[in-house]
C-alpha cells in the first residue's frame, strides 16, 4: 500500500523559520550545449502571477544554452487531471507539471526527485507532502496563508485594530462600524475554489486540536458516519459563514470574474475586508500601489480561546512534478535545471521573492527553501511571517481532500447556501455524501 505523508502546520513553521536563513550562495553553474532541448511546463503556476512567472521564464531561457523553457497553456476551465489526462493519453505529456491534491493520481508517472539539490535544500516537513511510498515526486513552490485580508487604510480611518478582534461577535462589531463610516465590511467571495478550498478548510483545520483528529474527522465522513449538524465545530463555522453573508457588500458572483472584482473593491478603499489569501497581493498592490493590505485570522468561535480563533491556515499550495513516463532523460535534466535555477540562482530568488507591480516585478512568494537571499519585503508577506514565527499557524486540510472533492462541495452546495437556494441542513448533507466512499487517500491508501 502506497502512503501519501502529508505537512503539519508545526512543521511548516519549524520549516519556514529555515527558509529564511541567510547564507552563502553559490553562483549558477555556466554551461553550454550544442543545441537547445525544448522542456514543457504545464501551466504558469497560478494566473495571477502569469506574467511575472513568463519573465523568469524568458530570463532562465537567456541565461543558458541548453534548453528552452516552454509554458503550454492549459483549460482554466477544467481541472488539472481534465487537463494533463488528454495529454498523455495523446503522448504529448508535459515535462513539468504543478498541482497539490492531485499527487497520488500522479506518483506512478512523475520521477523521484530525491538526490536533487531541490531536495537536499527543502526542509524534510515540506517534501513530506509529494511523498508517495518512498518516491518523492515533487518539490513545494512556496507557502501560502489565507485568512481575514484588510485595507490598512480603511481600518486605521475607522479606528479599527485587527489584532483587538478575537471572536466572531468582535468582528461584527467591526463590520458595523465600518457600515457606519460609509464603508462596506467585507467582499465575501461566492468564486468556488474559495469556498470549496479554502472556506471549507477553516472547518476542518478548526475541527480538532491535533493533527490526527481532523484526519480523524475525514475517516469519518468518508465512513458516511458523522453527523455535521450535531458538530459545535460546524455549527460555529456556519454561523461565521452566515455573517459573512449578511455583510458581504459585494454582488453575488459565480464566476471566475469574481476574483478581479474583489480585488478591485478591496483595493478601491470602499471595503475593510476580503476572504481570501496572500496570493492576492502582488494583484492588490498592482491595483494600488500605495496601500498595505494586511492578513488576520477568521474566529469562528465567540470563545476567544477556542482552537484556530488566533491563528490563519498556512501550507504549501503546490508541488512541482517533472514526467517521467514520455519525456527523455535531457528533458528531464532541463526540468531540473530550470526549476534549480528558479530557486537557488540569484536572479531565480529574485523572481520568486521580489514583490509583484503593475510594471512587472517578481512573484511576491514567500520562501521555503534554505540559503535564500531576498526575504519578504511587503506588509502581507511580513505579517504572515509574524504569525509563523509566533505558532500561530493551522494546517491545510486541503491538502487532504481526494481530487475533484472541492471543485464538488465548492460549484454545487457551498454555492447554493450561498445564494440561499439550500438550507444550512441541506449544506450538512451535501457535504456529507460528497465525502461518503471517499478512499482514504490520507491514510495511505490508494485507488
Amino acid at each position: 500500500m502506497k502512503k501519501a505523508l502529508k505537512v503539519g502546520a508545526l512543521t511548516l513553521t519549524a520549516a519556514l523559520a529555515l527558509s529564511v536563513t541567510v547564507a552563502a550562495q553559490a553562483p549558477a553553474a555556466s554551461y553550454t550545449c550544442a543545441k537547445k532541448t525544448t522542456v514543457t511546463m504545464l501551466g504558469t503556476i497560478k494566473p495571477e502571477i502569469q506574467d511575472q512567472f513568463l519573465a523568469a521564464v524568458a530570463d532562465y531561457n537567456k541565461s543558458q544554452s541548453c534548453y528552452t523553457l516552454k509554458s503550454i497553456p492549459g483549460d482554466r476551465n477544467l481541472t488539472f487531471l481534465q487537463n494533463v489526462t488528454p495529454m498523455y493519453a495523446a503522448k504529448h505529456a508535459p515535462t513539468i507539471m504543478y498541482t497539490l491534491q492531485e499527487i497520488p493520481d500522479m506518483a506512478d508517472k512523475v520521477m523521484d526527485w530525491k538526490g536533487q539539490r531541490l531536495t537536499q535544500l527543502a526542509p524534510k516537513g515540506l517534501l513530506a507532502a509529494a511523498n508517495v511510498g518512498g518516491k518523492q515526486v515533487g518539490v513545494p513552490s512556496t507557502a501560502e496563508a489565507f485568512g481575514l485580508l484588510y485595507n490598512k487604510k480603511v481600518l486605521d480611518a475607522a479606528g479599527i485594530d485587527p489584532t483587538t478582534i478575537k471572536t466572531r461577535t468582535d468582528l461584527e462589531a467591526a463590520f458595523k462600524t465600518l457600515q457606519a463610516k460609509g464603508k462596506k465590511a467585507i467582499h465575501f467571495s461566492a468564486i468556488w475554489w474559495s469556498l470549496g478550498a479554502h472556506f471549507t478548510n477553516i472547518y476542518h483545520t478548526d475541527a480538532a486540536s491535533t493533527h490526527e483528529g481532523r484526519l480523524a474527522v475525514l475517516d469519518s465522513l468518508a465512513a458516511g458516519t458523522k453527523d455535521l449538524t450535531v458538530d459545535p465545530v460546524f455549527k460555529n463555522w456556519l454561523s461565521t459563514f452566515d455573517m459573512l453573508k449578511k455583510y458581504n457588500g459585494s454582488a453575488v458572483n459565480l464566476t471566475d470574474t469574481e476574483y478581479d472584482a474583489s480585488i478591485a473593491d478591496l483595493a478601491s478603499g470602499n471595503y475593510g475586508f476580503m476572504f481570501q489569501g496572500n496570493w492576492t497581493e502582488p494583484n492588490l498592490l498592482q491595483a494600488s500601489a500605495t496601500t498595505d493590505f494586511g492578513i488576520m485570522p477568521l474566529p469562528i468561535s465567540n470563545d476567544a480561546k477556542a482552537y484556530g480563533n488566533d491563528s490563519i491556515p498556512v501550507g504549501v499550495p503546490g508541488y512541482f512534478m517533472v514526467d517521467n513516463t514520455q519525456s527523455t532523460a535531457t528533458e528531464r535534466k532541463g526540468a531540473v535545471d530550470f526549476l534549480t535555477w528558479l530557486y537557488t540562482s540569484a536572479a531565480g530568488q529574485h523572481h520568486v521573492s521580489d514583490p509583484t507591480t503593475t510594471t512587472g516585478g517578481g512573484m511576491g512568494f514567500i520562501p521555503v527553501y534554505k540559503q535564500w537571499n531576498v526575504p519578504p519585503s511587503t506588509f502581507m508577506s511580513k505579517a504572515i511571517a509574524g504569525f509563523v514565527n509566533a505558532g500561530k499557524t493551522t494546517e491545510w486540510i486541503n491538502t487532504y481532500y481526494p481530487a475533484g472533492l472541492q471543485e464538488t462541495v465548492g460549484k454545487v452546495s457551498m454555492q447554493q447556501y450561498f445564494t440561499d437556494k439550500i438550507s444550512s441542513a441541506d449544506l450538512a448533507k451535501a457535504i456529507q455524501a460528497a465525502w461518503k466512499g471517499q478512499v482514504k487517500t490520507w491514510r495511505g491508501a490508494t485507488k
